[in-house]
């Protein structure tokens, strides 16, 4: 269960890289914005700031678990675990977040959202079996 749940934990880092990527470097790419239901360029541009920013939470999000991984691997499990339960468990709080933010969202949560809750369940159980 250990392995399953460090390898849901990067499958949902790099996730959480590649959404970074989208919102804070290719935000005003047609393709992008229209992957993020934005109306038009001009809003693309607009938002640009927001979605930059919004970017750089998802890459640190992205960071801790990666580092969380790294961390169990070269055996400090205490530290290692707390990033990766840390990180894991803002990534399902920010996509049950989005779900609830209407329907349209809900194929964008359950992606974003999986990931990290199949880490997280797992990592518990593991943790809590020994």
């Amino acid at each position: 269960m250990i392995l399953a749940s460090l390898l849901f934990a990067l499958v949902a880092g790099l996730l959480h890289v590649y959404i970074f990527s989208m919102e804070s470097i290719t935000w005003t790419r047609p393709a992008t914005w229209k992957r993020f239901s934005v109306a038009s360029q001009s809003d693309a541009e607009t938002t640009k700031p927001l979605a930059y920013n919004q970017g750089f939470y998802n890459l640190f999000l992205a960071i801790g678990a990666l580092a969380g991984i790294v961390i169990v691997a070269l055996g400090h499990p205490q530290v290692g675990w707390t990033l990766v339960f840390s990180s894991c468990g803002s990534m399902l709080l920010a996509a049950i977040v989005l779900a609830l933010s209407g329907k349209k969202y809900l194929r964008a949560a359950v992606l974003q959202g999986t990931t990290p809750l199949l880490a997280v369940v797992l990592g518990i159980l593991a943790v809590a079996l020994g």
